[in-house]
C-alpha cells in the first residue's frame, strides 16, 4: 500500500534539513532521499522547496557548503552544519518536544464531564 506525502508544516523543513546533516556532509539529492527514506515516505520533500531552504539556512550561519564529488563521481554541493546550526537544531528539537506532548495531551484527553 502506497503511503500518501504528508504536507509539511510551516518550519519544519528547516528542522529537518538540520537534523539530517548533524550526521554529516550531504549534498541535496542524499538529504532529500534521507528524509524521504525516514519519514516512511511520508515528507517527499520538492527540489523546488529544497534549495531555496538550503541556501537560506547557509545565509543565517546554520550550514556551510562546499564542492564534493558524489559517490557516483558527480559534483555536488555537500552541507554540513555549523556550530550555530547545532545550537539551533538543539533548540528547534526541544520546542518540537514541547508542541508534540502539548498535542498529545489534547488529543488523548478523557471526555469532559461537561461535554457528557
Amino acid at each position: 500500500m502506497a503511503t500518501q506525502s504528508l504536507a509539511l508544516l510551516k518550519g519544519t523543513l528547516d528542522l529537518l534539513i538540520l537534523k539530517t546533516v548533524s550526521w554529516g556532509p550531504m549534498h541535496g539529492y542524499g538529504i532529500s532521499r534521507w528524509i524521504r527514506e525516514r519519514s516512511g515516505e511520508a515528507f517527499r520533500i520538492e527540489e523546488g522547496a529544497l534549495y531555496p531552504a538550503l541556501r537560506r539556512l547557509e545565509r543565517k550561519g546554520w550550514l556551510k557548503a562546499e564542492w564534493g564529488e558524489t559517490d557516483t563521481g558527480r559534483e555536488a554541493k555537500f552541507y554540513e552544519l555549523t556550530p550555530e546550526g547545532q545550537a539551533r537544531l538543539e533548540a528547534e528539537a526541544r520546542e518540537w518536544g514541547r508542541y508534540v506532548e502539548a498535542m498529545a495531551r489534547v488529543l488523548n484527553a478523557p471526555r469532559p464531564a461537561w461535554a457528557m
